[in-house]
Protein backbone atom coordinates (compact mmCIF):
# COMPACT_ATOMS: atom_id res chain seq x y z
CA UNK A 1 0.00 0.00 0.00
CA UNK A 2 1.60 3.25 -1.13
CA UNK A 3 1.91 6.20 1.25
CA UNK A 4 2.86 9.68 0.08
CA UNK A 5 3.66 13.05 1.62
CA UNK A 6 3.73 16.33 -0.26
CA UNK A 7 6.81 18.55 -0.08
CA UNK A 8 5.18 21.05 2.28
CA UNK A 9 4.35 18.30 4.79
CA UNK A 10 7.88 16.95 4.54
CA UNK A 11 9.40 20.38 5.20
CA UNK A 12 7.12 20.98 8.18
CA UNK A 13 8.05 17.59 9.60
CA UNK A 14 11.75 18.29 9.13
CA UNK A 15 11.45 21.61 11.01
CA UNK A 16 9.63 19.89 13.86
CA UNK A 17 12.31 17.20 14.10
CA UNK A 18 15.11 19.80 14.19
CA UNK A 19 13.38 21.77 16.96
CA UNK A 20 12.71 18.61 18.96
CA UNK A 21 16.28 17.40 18.72
CA UNK A 22 17.48 20.81 19.94
CA UNK A 23 15.51 20.58 23.19
CA UNK A 24 17.77 20.30 26.26
CA UNK A 25 18.14 17.02 28.08
CA UNK A 26 16.61 16.71 31.55
CA UNK A 27 18.51 15.78 34.65
CA UNK A 28 17.11 12.98 36.78
CA UNK A 29 16.10 15.44 39.51
CA UNK A 30 14.34 17.88 37.17
CA UNK A 31 12.59 15.03 35.38
CA UNK A 32 11.29 13.78 38.74
CA UNK A 33 10.02 17.28 39.60
CA UNK A 34 8.19 17.65 36.30
CA UNK A 35 6.63 14.18 36.47
CA UNK A 36 5.53 14.74 40.07
CA UNK A 37 4.05 18.16 39.26
CA UNK A 38 2.01 16.66 36.44
CA UNK A 39 0.86 13.58 38.34
CA UNK A 40 -0.07 15.31 41.61
CA UNK A 41 -1.12 18.80 40.47
CA UNK A 42 -1.94 18.30 36.78
CA UNK A 43 0.58 21.03 35.95
CA UNK A 44 0.30 21.33 32.17
CA UNK A 45 3.44 23.44 31.87
CA UNK A 46 5.40 20.62 33.50
CA UNK A 47 3.81 18.09 31.15
CA UNK A 48 4.68 20.15 28.08
CA UNK A 49 8.31 20.49 29.14
CA UNK A 50 8.51 16.76 29.84
CA UNK A 51 7.01 15.90 26.45
CA UNK A 52 9.19 18.36 24.52
CA UNK A 53 12.36 17.11 26.17
CA UNK A 54 11.68 13.46 25.34
CA UNK A 55 10.30 13.98 21.85
CA UNK A 56 13.79 12.92 20.72
CA UNK A 57 12.86 9.40 21.90
CA UNK A 58 9.87 9.43 19.56
CA UNK A 59 11.96 10.59 16.63
CA UNK A 60 14.65 7.99 17.33
CA UNK A 61 12.06 5.19 17.43
CA UNK A 62 10.31 6.45 14.31
CA UNK A 63 13.59 6.42 12.39
CA UNK A 64 14.20 2.81 13.31
CA UNK A 65 10.88 1.81 11.73
CA UNK A 66 11.06 4.02 8.61
CA UNK A 67 11.99 1.07 6.35
CA UNK A 68 8.40 -0.22 6.56
CA UNK A 69 7.44 2.36 3.94
CA UNK A 70 5.22 4.59 6.07
CA UNK A 71 5.79 8.37 6.29
CA UNK A 72 8.17 9.29 9.11
CA UNK A 73 5.90 12.16 10.11
CA UNK A 74 3.05 9.71 10.69
CA UNK A 75 5.31 7.48 12.75
CA UNK A 76 6.37 10.49 14.84
CA UNK A 77 2.73 11.42 15.43
CA UNK A 78 1.85 7.92 16.58
CA UNK A 79 4.94 7.80 18.76
CA UNK A 80 3.86 11.09 20.31
CA UNK A 81 0.59 9.46 21.31
CA UNK A 82 2.60 6.72 23.01
CA UNK A 83 4.70 9.35 24.78
CA UNK A 84 1.54 11.04 26.07
CA UNK A 85 0.21 7.71 27.29
CA UNK A 86 3.47 7.10 29.12
CA UNK A 87 3.26 10.52 30.79
CA UNK A 88 -0.31 9.80 31.91
CA UNK A 89 0.68 6.49 33.52
CA UNK A 90 4.17 7.24 34.79
CA UNK A 91 4.69 6.89 38.55
CA UNK A 92 7.79 8.90 39.52
CA UNK A 93 7.89 7.43 43.03
CA UNK A 94 8.99 4.10 41.57
CA UNK A 95 12.41 5.64 40.86
CA UNK A 96 12.51 4.59 37.23
CA UNK A 97 13.70 7.06 34.58
CA UNK A 98 10.86 8.38 32.46
CA UNK A 99 12.88 7.74 29.30
CA UNK A 100 13.11 4.04 30.13
CA UNK A 101 9.38 3.81 30.83
CA UNK A 102 8.30 5.92 27.84
CA UNK A 103 10.40 3.99 25.31
CA UNK A 104 8.13 0.94 25.61
CA UNK A 105 4.95 3.00 25.10
CA UNK A 106 6.43 4.84 22.13
CA UNK A 107 7.58 1.65 20.41
CA UNK A 108 4.25 -0.06 21.08
CA UNK A 109 2.25 2.84 19.59
CA UNK A 110 4.42 2.94 16.46
CA UNK A 111 4.29 -0.82 15.98
CA UNK A 112 0.50 -0.88 16.32
CA UNK A 113 0.25 1.88 13.71
CA UNK A 114 2.51 -0.02 11.32
CA UNK A 115 0.48 -3.21 11.69
CA UNK A 116 -2.73 -1.30 10.96
CA UNK A 117 -1.42 0.61 7.95
CA UNK A 118 1.44 -1.34 6.38
CA UNK A 119 -1.04 -3.30 4.28
CA UNK A 120 -4.76 -3.27 3.60
CA UNK A 121 -4.66 -6.93 4.67
CA UNK A 122 -4.49 -7.48 8.41
CA UNK A 123 -0.90 -8.56 9.06
CA UNK A 124 -0.63 -9.66 12.69
CA UNK A 125 -3.13 -10.00 15.50
CA UNK A 126 -1.44 -12.18 18.11
CA UNK A 127 1.71 -11.40 20.09
CA UNK A 128 3.65 -14.13 18.27
CA UNK A 129 2.62 -12.81 14.84
CA UNK A 130 3.65 -9.28 15.81
CA UNK A 131 7.03 -10.55 17.00
CA UNK A 132 7.43 -12.44 13.72
CA UNK A 133 6.51 -9.40 11.64
CA UNK A 134 9.02 -7.09 13.34
CA UNK A 135 11.88 -9.59 13.71
CA UNK A 136 11.77 -11.69 10.55
CA UNK A 137 13.86 -9.33 8.41
CA UNK A 138 16.55 -8.97 11.07
CA UNK A 139 16.81 -12.68 11.80
CA UNK A 140 16.77 -13.56 8.11
CA UNK A 141 19.60 -11.09 7.45
CA UNK A 142 21.66 -12.57 10.29
CA UNK A 143 21.19 -16.13 9.06
CA UNK A 144 21.92 -15.24 5.43
CA UNK A 145 25.04 -13.31 6.46
CA UNK A 146 26.30 -16.24 8.55
CA UNK A 147 25.59 -18.88 5.89
CA UNK A 148 26.40 -16.81 2.82
CA UNK A 149 23.25 -18.10 1.10
CA UNK A 150 19.60 -17.16 0.94
CA UNK A 151 17.23 -18.33 3.64
CA UNK A 152 16.37 -22.02 3.35
CA UNK A 153 14.13 -24.41 5.28
CA UNK A 154 16.78 -24.90 7.97
CA UNK A 155 16.97 -21.16 8.52
CA UNK A 156 13.19 -20.84 8.62
CA UNK A 157 13.02 -23.62 11.21
CA UNK A 158 15.57 -21.77 13.35
CA UNK A 159 13.53 -18.56 13.17
CA UNK A 160 10.40 -20.50 14.14
CA UNK A 161 12.20 -21.95 17.18
CA UNK A 162 13.69 -18.61 18.23
CA UNK A 163 10.34 -16.80 18.04
CA UNK A 164 8.29 -19.80 19.25
CA UNK A 165 5.96 -19.80 16.25
CA UNK A 166 4.94 -22.43 13.72
CA UNK A 167 7.09 -22.96 10.64
CA UNK A 168 4.04 -22.32 8.47
CA UNK A 169 3.68 -18.88 10.09
CA UNK A 170 7.27 -18.05 9.16
CA UNK A 171 6.70 -19.12 5.56
CA UNK A 172 3.44 -17.17 5.35
CA UNK A 173 4.95 -13.99 6.82
CA UNK A 174 7.99 -14.24 4.55
CA UNK A 175 5.66 -14.36 1.56
CA UNK A 176 3.65 -11.38 2.86
CA UNK A 177 6.76 -9.26 3.43
CA UNK A 178 8.16 -10.05 -0.01
CA UNK A 179 5.06 -8.74 -1.80
CA UNK A 180 3.01 -5.58 -1.78
CA UNK A 181 -0.64 -4.62 -2.11
CA UNK A 182 -1.87 -4.31 -5.66
CA UNK A 183 -5.17 -3.10 -7.04
CA UNK A 184 -7.35 -5.65 -8.78
CA UNK A 185 -8.01 -2.94 -11.38
CA UNK A 186 -4.32 -2.79 -12.29
CA UNK A 187 -3.52 -4.05 -15.78
CA UNK A 188 -1.26 -7.05 -16.31
CA UNK A 189 1.17 -4.96 -18.34
CA UNK A 190 1.36 -1.73 -20.31
CA UNK A 191 0.52 -3.38 -23.60
CA UNK A 192 -3.00 -4.64 -22.85
CA UNK A 193 -6.08 -3.60 -20.91
CA UNK A 194 -6.69 -6.92 -19.16
CA UNK A 195 -6.98 -6.40 -15.39
CA UNK A 196 -6.09 -8.78 -12.57
CA UNK A 197 -9.74 -8.98 -11.54
CA UNK A 198 -10.57 -10.52 -14.92
CA UNK A 199 -8.94 -13.74 -13.69
CA UNK A 200 -11.04 -14.02 -10.52
CA UNK A 201 -13.55 -16.87 -10.55
CA UNK A 202 -17.20 -15.86 -10.19
CA UNK A 203 -18.86 -18.25 -7.74
CA UNK A 204 -22.30 -16.71 -8.13
CA UNK A 205 -25.08 -18.66 -9.77
CA UNK A 206 -25.45 -18.17 -13.50
CA UNK A 207 -28.55 -16.62 -15.12
CA UNK A 208 -30.11 -20.03 -15.78
CA UNK A 209 -29.62 -21.23 -12.19
CA UNK A 210 -30.89 -17.93 -10.78
CA UNK A 211 -34.01 -18.09 -12.94
CA UNK A 212 -34.72 -21.70 -12.01
CA UNK A 213 -34.26 -20.89 -8.30
CA UNK A 214 -36.67 -17.94 -8.53
CA UNK A 215 -39.27 -20.08 -10.33
CA UNK A 216 -38.84 -22.80 -7.73
CA UNK A 217 -39.45 -20.33 -4.90
CA UNK A 218 -42.56 -18.99 -6.63
CA UNK A 219 -43.88 -22.50 -7.17
CA UNK A 220 -43.39 -23.49 -3.53
CA UNK A 221 -45.01 -20.26 -2.33
CA UNK A 222 -48.04 -21.00 -4.50
CA UNK A 223 -48.26 -24.56 -3.17
CA UNK A 224 -48.11 -23.29 0.41
CA UNK A 225 -50.79 -20.65 -0.19
CA UNK A 226 -53.11 -23.24 -1.68
CA UNK A 227 -52.35 -25.73 1.08
CA UNK A 228 -53.30 -23.19 3.77
CA UNK A 229 -56.83 -23.18 2.31
CA UNK A 230 -57.32 -26.75 3.57
CA UNK A 231 -56.97 -25.63 7.22
CA UNK A 232 -59.81 -24.43 9.38
CA UNK A 233 -59.70 -20.95 10.93
CA UNK A 234 -58.14 -22.05 14.22
CA UNK A 235 -55.46 -24.23 12.61
CA UNK A 236 -54.51 -21.46 10.21
CA UNK A 237 -54.20 -18.95 13.05
CA UNK A 238 -51.85 -21.32 14.87
CA UNK A 239 -49.66 -21.94 11.80
CA UNK A 240 -49.44 -18.23 10.97
CA UNK A 241 -48.50 -17.36 14.57
CA UNK A 242 -46.07 -20.25 15.08
CA UNK A 243 -44.55 -21.04 11.67
CA UNK A 244 -45.01 -18.07 9.34
CA UNK A 245 -44.12 -15.21 11.68
CA UNK A 246 -40.66 -13.64 11.99
CA UNK A 247 -38.46 -15.14 14.69
CA UNK A 248 -39.02 -12.25 17.10
CA UNK A 249 -42.81 -12.42 16.56
CA UNK A 250 -43.33 -16.15 17.14
CA UNK A 251 -46.08 -16.74 19.70
CA UNK A 252 -45.70 -19.35 22.45
CA UNK A 253 -48.07 -22.29 22.85
CA UNK A 254 -49.24 -20.91 26.18
CA UNK A 255 -50.08 -17.48 24.72
CA UNK A 256 -51.97 -19.07 21.84
CA UNK A 257 -53.87 -21.28 24.26
CA UNK A 258 -55.02 -18.22 26.18
CA UNK A 259 -56.16 -16.55 22.95
CA UNK A 260 -58.06 -19.59 21.73
CA UNK A 261 -59.41 -20.65 25.11
CA UNK A 262 -57.71 -24.06 25.09
CA UNK A 263 -54.76 -25.63 26.90
CA UNK A 264 -51.15 -25.39 25.79
CA UNK A 265 -51.13 -29.12 25.03
CA UNK A 266 -54.23 -28.75 22.86
CA UNK A 267 -52.52 -26.00 20.84
CA UNK A 268 -49.55 -28.31 20.28
CA UNK A 269 -51.89 -31.07 19.02
CA UNK A 270 -53.67 -28.68 16.67
CA UNK A 271 -50.34 -27.42 15.35
CA UNK A 272 -49.13 -30.96 14.60
CA UNK A 273 -52.39 -31.80 12.89
CA UNK A 274 -52.24 -28.66 10.77
CA UNK A 275 -48.66 -29.41 9.77
CA UNK A 276 -49.69 -32.89 8.71
CA UNK A 277 -52.47 -31.46 6.51
CA UNK A 278 -50.05 -28.97 4.95
CA UNK A 279 -47.46 -31.64 4.26
CA UNK A 280 -49.99 -33.91 2.57
CA UNK A 281 -51.45 -31.05 0.51
CA UNK A 282 -48.05 -29.83 -0.72
CA UNK A 283 -47.08 -33.38 -1.71
CA UNK A 284 -50.30 -33.72 -3.69
CA UNK A 285 -49.67 -30.43 -5.48
CA UNK A 286 -46.08 -31.31 -6.29
CA UNK A 287 -47.14 -34.64 -7.83
CA UNK A 288 -50.00 -33.22 -9.86
CA UNK A 289 -49.36 -33.17 -13.65
CA UNK A 290 -50.77 -29.65 -13.96
CA UNK A 291 -48.15 -28.33 -11.50
CA UNK A 292 -45.37 -30.10 -13.34
CA UNK A 293 -46.52 -28.52 -16.56
CA UNK A 294 -46.56 -25.05 -14.96
CA UNK A 295 -43.10 -25.56 -13.46
CA UNK A 296 -41.68 -26.53 -16.82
Amino acid sequence: MAHYEDSQTQRAGARFIRRSMAEPMLSREHEFELATAWRKRQDEAALHELIRSYMRLVISSAMRFRHYGLPVNDLVQEGSVGLMQAAARFEPEREVRFSTYATWWIRSAIQDYILRNWSIVRTGTTASQKALFFNLRRLRAQIEEASGTSLDDTGRSKIARDLKVALSDVESMELRLSGSDQSLNATLNDEEETEWQDFLADDRAGPEDSTMYALDIQQRSRWLSEALECLDQRERAIIEARRLAEDEDVVTLETLGQRLGVSKERVRQLENRALGKLRAAVLDYSRAPRELMQAS
